[in-house]
């Protein structure tokens, strides 16, 4: 099995991988950006070389068998391997053309970046820019983009990162909603509101209990995970939320409550791959938004 494996092409064993990491033909077809056809050829490759069975049907897709959760550690060094490789031969490209692929929350991608991005366009015109509005952090070792926007600092070896300050974070309503159920008086008030919080996430909910607030989902009237869509629902009078002030302020719509409230603020980090940092390209992008980046955060 070892020279068969030694002689097993990538791509081969990229299919194995995806499918082992999804628990799908179709979700490893989406993860590749192949069809579903081709993705299960390649795992019949594998399987024909080696003369093993990898997976097995369950109700819910496929699942590894014994060989094939054996082979899943070595499928991800060859996965390491390569993308060290493809980092390296990247990191060396010189001049200022070529293609930045930029991540970041939904948020900081709809409210934050489009004018930073327009400003890198006219002063680097020969730079592509590429955007992945992605509240789940993509894996920069992977290329799945070269720089990152993050809300916390990031902990991966061989990243480099820039602390830039803090988002202010704020409880905000609709003016309009307001008028219609009267201001609240008290914090405790507020509480007995319409909220507008999360669905599935539980983060705004640790944020309260960690100030002493013993809140459940079951006290947000309206629910959502994407952050961006629930600063929309606030806005349109679903009630109380918790907003970026700098996306309020200026907002005559917006009416900011109980300012003197503390609520944990949103660190903004900037990060990029080791071995990518120094290309031209990267970094210049780097630096235009970090200078882009700076007035937002305090």
């Amino acid at each position: 099995m070892d020279g068969a494996l030694n002689e097993l092409d990538w791509s081969l064993v990229q299919g194995f991988l995806a499918v082992a990491e999804t628990g799908s033909l179709s979700g490893a077809a989406r993860a590749l950006g192949l069809s579903q056809p081709t993705v299960g050829r390649q795992v019949r490759q594998v399987e024909n070389r080696l003369d093993v069975t990898l997976f097995r049907r369950h109700p819910r897709g496929l699942e590894l068998t014994e060989t094939g959760a054996a082979l899943l550690p070595h499928a991800r060094a060859m996965q390491e391997a390569m993308n060290g490789f493809s980092l390296a031969a990247a990191g060396r490209t010189e001049g200022l053309r070529g293609t930045v692929r930029i991540t970041s929350s939904v948020v900081t991608a709809l409210y934050h970046l489009p004018p930073i991005v327009a400003r890198i366009r006219a002063l680097e015109p020969e730079v592509a820019v590429e955007i992945v509005p992605d509240d789940a952090s993509r894996n920069l070792l992977f290329r799945e983009a070269d720089i990152a926007v993050r809300m916390y600092r990031p902990e991966q070896l061989d990243i480099v990162a820039r602390y830039l300050g803090e988002l202010e974070l704020g409880f905000y309503a609709a003016r309009a909603y307001l008028d219609r159920t009267g201001r609240p008086e008290t914090v405790d008030e507020m509480w007995r509101r319409d909220l507008v919080g999360m669905d599935r996430g539980d983060t705004m909910i640790r944020g309260f209990r960690d100030f002493g607030v013993p809140a459940t989902r079951d006290w947000f009237a309206t629910r959502c995970d994407d952050f961006a869509v629930a600063a929309e629902l606030v806005r349109a009078g679903c009630g109380i939320g918790i907003v970026q002030c700098v996306l309020a302020e200026g907002d005559p719509g917006l009416e900011r409550l109980f300012p003197e409230t503390p609520v944990p603020r949103l660190p903004l980090w900037l990060a990029a791959p080791e071995a990518m940092r120094g290309t031209p390209r990267i970094r210049r992008v780097w630096d235009l938004l970090g200078e882009g980046l700076a007035p937002l955060v305090s």
